[in-house]
Parts: C-alpha cells; sequence; structure tokens
C-alpha cells in the first residue's frame, strides 16, 4: 500500500481518537464535576479573604483601642490640671479649651471607626457563614458527582486507549518523517492531510497555484497547500 494511503488511514484513525478525547472533554458530568470544583475554590478563596480582612479588621481596632486610651488619659489629665490650677488668662482657657476639643475630636473619629469596624466585621462573618453553607451544600454534590464520574471517565479512557492503539498501529510501513510533518501540521491545522479536489486544497478550499497542480501532475504524491499548510495528497 502506498504511504499516502497509508497516511489517509492513519488520519482517519487519528481523527477519530481526537473526536472521542473531545467529548470525553465536553461530557455533561465532567463539566458539572468543573464548574462545581471551580465553585468550591472561589469560595475557599472568598473565605480566606474575608478571614485576612477580619485579622486586618482586629489589628486596627486594637490601635485605635490603645489610642482611645491614650487620648482618654490625656483628657483626665487635662481636667486635672485644670482642677488644680484653673487658666489665670483668657487666652489660657482658649489653649485649654482647644486642647480639650481636639481631644475630644479625636475620641469622636476614632469611635466612629470602631463602629464602622465592628459593623463590616458582623457583616463579614454573616457573609463567611452564609459562604460555608453553601460550600457544605455543594461540596456534598461534588462528591457524590466525582464517585459517579470516576466510574464514567475509567471506562471512557478505556475506550479512548483502545483508539489510540489503532491510530498508532496505523503508523506501520509510513516514513517517520511523514508522521513528524504531520504532527507539527496539526499542531496549527486539523486534519493535518486534505485531498486534492479539483485544483482546491480540500481544507481550506482555496485554489492552488499552477506550479503546485503541476507538480502534482509530474508525480509528486504529497505538497503543502501554501495558504492553510495542510499537506495535500491525490488518491
Amino acid at each position: 500500500m502506498e504511504q499516502i494511503q497509508l497516511l489517509w488511514q492513519f488520519q482517519q484513525a487519528d481523527m477519530e481518537a481526537d473526536a472521542l478525547e473531545s467529548e470525553i472533554k465536553r461530557a455533561p458530568n465532567r463539566l458539572a464535576l468543573i464548574k462545581n470544583r471551580e465553585f468550591l475554590m472561589e469560595q475557599q478563596s472568598a473565605v480566606k479573604r474575608m478571614e485576612e480582612e477580619v485579622s486586618e479588621m482586629v489589628d486596627r481596632m486594637d490601635v485605635i483601642k490603645d489610642a482611645i486610651n491614650r487620648l482618654e488619659e490625656q483628657l483626665s489629665s487635662l481636667q486635672k490640671r485644670v482642677a488644680e490650677a484653673p487658666p489665670a488668662s483668657l487666652e489660657q482657657a482658649r489653649e485649654l479649651s482647644h486642647d480639650a476639643q481636639r481631644m475630644l475630636s479625636g475620641l469622636s473619629s476614632f469611635e466612629q471607626e470602631m463602629r464602622r469596624i465592628q459593623k463590616d466585621a458582623a457583616e463579614r462573618d454573616r457573609m463567611e457563614k452564609d459562604i460555608r453553607m453553601k460550600y457544605a451544600k455543594v461540596k456534598m454534590e461534588y462528591d457524590k458527582q466525582k464517585v459517579d464520574y470516576e466510574a464514567e471517565y475509567k471506562e471512557q479512557m478505556k475506550a479512548l486507549e483502545e483508539k489510540r492503539r489503532i491510530a498508532q498501529d496505523k503508523t506501520r510501513g509510513i516514513d517517520p518523517s511523514l508522521i513528524e510533518r504531520y504532527q507539527i501540521i496539526k499542531q496549527h491545522c486539523t486534519p493535518p492531510v486534505a485531498r486534492l479536489i479539483g485544483d482546491q486544497c480540500g481544507g481550506c478550499n482555496m485554489s492552488l497555484p499552477s506550479v503546485t497542480l503541476r507538480n502534482l501532475k509530474a508525480g509528486a504524491q504529497i505538497i503543502e497547500c501554501e495558504t492553510c499548510g495542510r499537506m495535500i495528497i491525490q488518491m
């Protein structure tokens, strides 16, 4: 049997194996499993982000508490100082009042921030509980899907391996350089081999240059399409 006929038969078997592999990848059970797996991973990432955010909030609250304590101590010291030594002039009274207002304003600002952080932390805690509930539900579904799919996948892979074996067997008798060229073309063009139909490439349907056609008529069994790069055979 001629090389071109062997190559054509190999391609048919190779394309059948590729078609089955694509079918396996698009299997509804597999796609559903992947979707749930991605959801679970996203929820894990979301919970981790929330935990990190809450940790930052706790650190910030500790800083605010320290700042509030310092301001309260300063305000208490100021009040004690005023009680022990009242201001001797209006200017001193204004300065003391200004210091007190600054401390009170700082306390108010820190307390507002503390309430906001507590509110945000409570909201994240609610969201985290909601995520964990959804996660548990989907995880249960995912575990069942995985068990069912693994049995299905095992059978599918047996069928695919058999088709790959058949395709590999059909490479016998074909020049290794042709198989190598076939695999290179397949990386960007499928199927890699096309028949000559009239004066056109059977892959991309573009007309071939006259010189290429003359080469075929002169006895060349395999040429390459200048448009798509496929190997063109005449059978």
